[in-house]
């Protein structure tokens, strides 16, 4: 049997750029192996993340629960009634149920929720989790001054304000 005649691996040549294209692609396949999380689209978590999302842009109002202005707890009550869990208006009331969940076993659909008054341990505001991977948990909220956004916890205002994240039954 005649076999192709075999080139030393040595005797190969390879132009610097399609060298450093490889190297970058196979950094960029490596790199990808972390664990970034998000809801499956037919999950009940990714409908209330998309429900979420379909209020990005909506104007902060004190009290709010409508598209002309929200506030934080209408965000996530409106997001989570999209999948028939009925939770309580206000995020002090919304603190109470739930699972508490530790900073490193958030994944998308759990809530945070925050301390941005004066008391330091008072819950005043919440958000829904997006997207969840090592030490980068984005969520959505409804900011004073933004209106309803997407943020990092781990910027500094959000990291000082963070109290504890919940996952909530969805059954």
């Amino acid at each position: 049997m005649n076999w192709p005649k075999q080139i030393p691996l040595n005797r190969i040549y390879f132009p610097s750029a399609t060298c450093f294209f490889l190297c970058v692609f196979a950094l960029s396949v490596l790199g990808s192996c972390g664990s970034k999380r998000r809801a499956a689209k037919s999950s009940s978590e990714f409908t209330i993340i998309q429900t979420a999302k379909t209020y990005r842009g909506t104007p902060y109002r004190y009290g709010g629960t409508t598209r002309a202005g929200i506030d934080c707890s209408a965000l996530i009550y409106h997001s989570f009634a999209s999948v028939g869990v009925k939770l309580p208006r206000t995020s002090t009331d919304q603190s109470k149920l739930g699972k508490k969940i530790p900073e490193r076993k958030i994944r998308p659909g759990d809530v945070l929720f925050f301390a941005t008054g004066k008391k330091k341990k008072e819950v005043t505001h919440a958000g829904i989790v997006t997207e969840a991977q090592k030490n980068k948990v984005r969520f959505i909220h409804a900011s004073t001054s933004l209106g309803v956004t997407e943020d990092y916890l781990k910027s500094a205002y959000w990291t000082k304000a963070f109290l504890f994240a919940r996952r909530l039954d969805l059954k």
